[in-house]
C-alpha cells in the first residue's frame, strides 16, 4: 500500500501529507510549550519591556537557567512559527521577539492566560487517554459517563469540590473568560441588558463576570448562583456597589433575566432542557421583560474558513471530556422548543461562533 501511494503522489504532496500527520501526532508539544511560556511569564516579560525583547532579556526576566537559554530558543522558535510570537532582527546577531495579536490576549489587565493552565491541565488532558475505551463502553445518560470520570473515577464537578488546586485553576479560567468576553458583549451588544431591574447569573462562579455587568449597568440588581464551595471563595465586596448582592440558592431566585454563560455546553440535550425549564420558572412573561440570556458557541458560522471550522470541531470534541456538547442553531432551536420557550429567539454573533442568544417565555 505504501509503495502504491508513493507512486501515485508527487514528492511535494507526500511531504505535505507527512507534515500534516506529524503535526497531529505531536501537536501536544505546541500546547505544552504554550503552557510553559505562560507559566514562565514570557508574554508578560515581553509586554513589560514595551512589546519586544531579546532572548537574553526574556531569559533574565523569567529566571531561566543560563545553561538552558538555547533550549528556550527552541521553544520560542516553535511558538513563533505557530503564531504566538513574532521574531525580527535586532542589534547585531540578537533576534528580537514580539507579541502577535493572539499573544496579546494573554497579557494586560484583562487577559486569558488563566485559561491555559486549565485547558492544558493533566486532569483534563489525561481524560482523553480513555477515548477508545469510552467509545466501546455502554452509553450512560449522565455526566457519570464522561471521559473525565472514566479516567479519574469521579466527575469534574466532584473533583473540584475535593481538589483545591484544580478548583482554583478552573475558577480562575472561568473568571478570565467571563470578564473579557462580557466586556466585549457589553461593548457590542450592551442593549441586551437595558431595561432590566434584576438578573441572576447561573453558574457565575466567583462573580467576576457578573461584576462587569453590575459596573456597566448600576441599576441592575445582580445575583450569582453557584455551588457553595465556589461562591464561598468570592471576595465579599464583589457586587457590593449600589446595593448589588451576591447569593447562593438551592433554586433560581426570581429575576427579570437569567444569564447562562458557557453553562449549557457542559450538558447534553435533556439536562439543557431541565436547566432552561428552571430558568423559565424564575422569570416573568415576555411582555413583562422576562428573558434568558445565553452566551455560548453556535457551531456552523465558519463559512469555509478552515481555522474557524477546526476551532469549532476541536472545541466540540473537547467538551466530550465532561459529557458536554457544542450546539449548532438547529440543535439550540430544539432545546428551546423542548423547554417550552417561544420560537422567536435571537442569535447575535459576537466573535464568529461565540454568540449571545436571547430566548423568551
Amino acid at each position: 500500500m505504501t509503495l502504491k501511494l508513493l507512486a501515485e503522489v508527487s514528492p511535494q504532496e507526500l511531504l505535505g501529507a507527512l507534515a500534516e500527520l506529524h503535526n497531529h501526532m505531536i501537536g501536544y508539544v505546541k500546547c505544552m510549550s504554550l503552557r510553559c511560556a505562560v507559566d514562565l511569564g514570557i508574554p508578560d516579560a515581553i509586554h513589560h519591556r514595551g512589546g519586544t525583547a531579546t532572548l537574553a532579556h526574556i531569559a533574565t526576566d523569567t529566571k531561566v537557567h543560563p545553561a538552558k537559554v538555547a533550549d528556550l530558543e527552541r521553544v520560542m522558535e516553535l511558538l513563533t512559527t505557530s503564531g504566538i510570537f513574532t521574531r525580527g532582527a535586532g542589534v547585531g546577531d540578537a533576534a528580537v521577539y514580539g507579541l502577535t495579536t493572539a499573544c496579546r490576549i494573554l497579557v494586560g489587565w484583562r487577559n486569558l492566560s488563566p485559561m491555559v493552565p486549565f485547558l492544558v491541565n493533566p486532569l483534563a488532558v489525561s481524560s482523553f487517554f480513555s477515548m477508545p475505551q469510552w467509545f466501546r463502553s455502554e452509553p450512560m445518560a449522565t455526566a457519570a459517563g464522561s471521559l473525565f470520570e472514566l479516567e479519574h473515577g469521579c466527575s469534574q464537578w466532584e473533583m473540584v469540590s475535593k481538589d483545591a488546586v484544580f478548583n482554583d485553576v478552573l475558577n480562575h479560567s472561568m473568571a478570565a473568560d467571563s470578564q473579557l468576553f462580557l466586556e466585549v458583549v457589553i461593548m457590542d451588544k450592551g442593549r441586551i441588558f437595558r431595561g432590566l431591574g434584576s438578573l441572576v447569573d447561573v453558574g457565575g462562579g466567583n462573580g467576576a463576570g457578573t461584576k462587569v455587568i453590575a459596573k456597566a449597568f448600576t441599576r441592575i440588581t445582580c445575583t450569582v448562583l453557584d455551588l457553595p464551595h465556589v461562591v464561598g471563595q468570592a471576595a465579599g465586596d464583589v457586587l457590593s456597589e449600589g446595593g448589588r448582592e451576591r447569593q447562593q440558592h438551592e433554586s433560581i431566585p426570581p429575576a427579570d433575566a437569567v444569564v447562562l454563560k458557557n453553562i449549557l455546553h457542559d450538558w447534553g440535550h435533556d439536562d439543557c432542557v431541565k436547566i432552561l425549564q428552571c430558568c423559565k420558572q424564575a422569570i416573568p412573561a415576555r411582555n413583562a421583560g422576562g428573558k434568558v440570556i445565553i452566551i455560548d458557541m453556535v457551531r456552523g458560522s465558519a463559512l469555509g474558513v478552515r481555522k474557524i471550522s477546526e476551532m469549532e470541531a476541536t472545541q466540540n470534541v473537547f467538551m466530550m471530556y465532561i459529557f458536554g456538547v457544542e450546539q449548532d442553531e438547529s440543535e439550540w432551536k430544539r432545546i428551546f422548543s423542548d423547554a417550552g420557550f417561544n420560537d422567536n429567539y435571537k442569535i447575535m454573533p459576537i466573535l464568529g461562533p461565540y454568540s449571545v442568544i436571547e430566548i423568551y417565555p
